[in-house]
């Protein structure tokens, strides 16, 4: 299974975000992971509205992590991010003339399934650990 782009965005920005306590501006964030600025402001948008992030406008504004944010379940937000998507789209433009009756289709939810769970106990606060810690603190 691949995540999308803006899944590995969005974990990034919650990695960042969890080492300290000081707002994070757009700009701070883009160049340190990265990534283009239109798009992690996007990114930044979606975990603000999934509640993982609070953000502070005005002139000395940016973004921080929200107060229960540490304690999110990685499987909990990669599941949101990731949204209802499947590993194969069997029904897509050219509709795969086995799915009425693949057994592959089931297989891979389950896997998928599988995936998901081996992240649920993780949280937010567990990818910060050392020795992720000082290259999250150093960026």
């Amino acid at each position: 299974m691949r995540l999308n782009r803006s899944t590995d965005i969005s974990l990034r920005i919650l990695m960042l975000g969890a080492v300290g306590d000081d707002l994070l501006t757009i700009d701070h964030l883009a160049e340190s992971l990265n990534v283009p600025r239109h798009h992690l402001a996007k990114v930044v948008q979606k975990l603000q509205h999934m509640g993982l992030l609070e953000t502070v406008r005005g002139r000395n504004g940016g973004v921080r992590l929200a107060a229960t944010a540490r304690d999110a379940s990685i499987g909990a937000v990669v599941r949101e991010l990731e949204g209802a998507t499947e590993v194969v789209d069997c029904e897509g433009e050219t509709v795969c003339p086995l799915s009425r009756g693949c057994r592959l289709r089931g297989a891979l939810r389950k896997a998928q399934e599988a995936f998901y769970a081996a992240l649920d106990p993780l949280t937010v606060g567990d990818l910060t650990s050392p020795p992720t810690y000082q290259i999250l603190v150093n960026l």
